[in-house]
């Protein structure tokens, strides 16, 4: 079989081409578009991550691929229709990151909270001890807001839990055993938004979920209210969002996924790109580079589970198939 990789660190390439001895493993730096998908022509395996963008424009060129394995949990940066039209299978990671990126979610939780950034900035920029305009709040008490309850959702309620935190979530299937469990109520999104101190997201991303935050609803979230999102950044509306931390409707914001992230690491501009850079220049918001997910356990086992797809889909019994 001819397989061939996006997307990979130099570190993790002699672990894949050792685990899938016996085909041709190529690698190739940066993502797969449609302009340089004719070089994978000849690929019957294609992996990617979630900054190459599968189009029906890179479907319909590629002409010997019968099976794409994303290392996400996400995969709506494949055009799933076209490939399943044109018999191609998509698999995914189910599974990867759901301690991973529930503790992120509390690392930025807690920066926020307590002024991290600040206090750090007070000491190394201004050479000063003083504690004036750092005081934070307790956890405690607070009421976090939970927007997905998957299996990353369900690990940061146990963590809000274990802080002594009250907990409201919205998703649109209930777990109403594990809510049972946790102690916890579904509600309805106003709902979720207007009682929340704190708003996490862990929402999938697809078309019914895209701007589930957006222009007309930021307006009920309870003022002076903190906001995190780890999940995807089409999630929220950024335009809208650039309003609510400008207008102090969000006090704060810890940003781990933009909705232009594709477009930045491309290179591409466009007004969203210049938005959510804006996002960077903000006093009360912490901005980093989509690492949630970024851990030695997550990549192992990341690159494990995709060997497994692959060879199990050589060997004619897939698993993990999306589409």
């Amino acid at each position: 079989m001819n397989i061939a990789f996006f997307e990979t660190a130099a570190a993790e390439r002699d672990e894949i081409t050792k685990a899938l001895v016996g085909n041709s493993v190529q690698f190739y730096d940066g993502v797969l578009t449609k302009e340089n998908v004719a070089s994978v022509a000849s690929a019957d395996v294609i992996s990617i991550f979630i900054n190459s963008e599968i189009s029906a424009d890179v479907v319909a060129a590629l002409p010997a691929t019968k099976f794409i394995t994303t290392r996400s949990t996400g995969f709506d940066h494949i055009d799933i229709a076209a490939a399943k039209a044109k018999g191609i299978a998509v698999a995914n990671v189910p599974a990867y990151g759901s301690h991973t990126v529930a503790e992120y979610a509390f690392a930025l939780i807690l920066s926020l909270s307590r002024k991290l950034f600040p206090a750090r900035a007070r000491i190394r920029d201004e050479k000063s001890f003083s504690i004036a305009g750092l005081e934070g709040f307790n956890l405690e008490g607070k009421t976090l807001g939970v927007l997905g309850t998957g299996r990353i959702g369900k690990n940061v309620i146990t963590i809000a839990k274990a802080f002594g935190m009250n907990v409201i979530a919205y998703d649109a299937f209930h777990d109403d055993a594990f809510a049972e469990k946790a102690g916890f109520p579904y509600v309805d999104l106003p709902a979720l938004l207007s009682q929340s101190d704190i708003l996490t997201f862990h929402l999938p991303y697809n078309k019914g979920t895209h701007h589930v935050l957006n222009e007309t609803n930021i307006s009920l979230i309870k003022k002076g209210a903190y906001l995190v999102n780890t999940a995807r950044g089409e999630l929220i509306d950024t335009k809208a969002l650039l309003v609510a931390l400008t207008d102090g409707t969000i006090a704060g914001a810890g940003i781990d996924v933009m909705e232009s992230e594709r477009s930045l690491k491309a290179g591409v501009s466009s007004e969203i790109v210049s938005e959510d850079m804006t996002l960077a220049t903000l006093p009360n918001v912490i901005l980093t580079p989509h690492v949630a997910f970024y851990t030695q356990e997550a990549v192992a086992e990341i690159n494990k589970t995709t060997i497994q797809n692959i060879v199990l889909f050589i060997g004619g019994t897939p698993q993990n198939i999306v589409s």
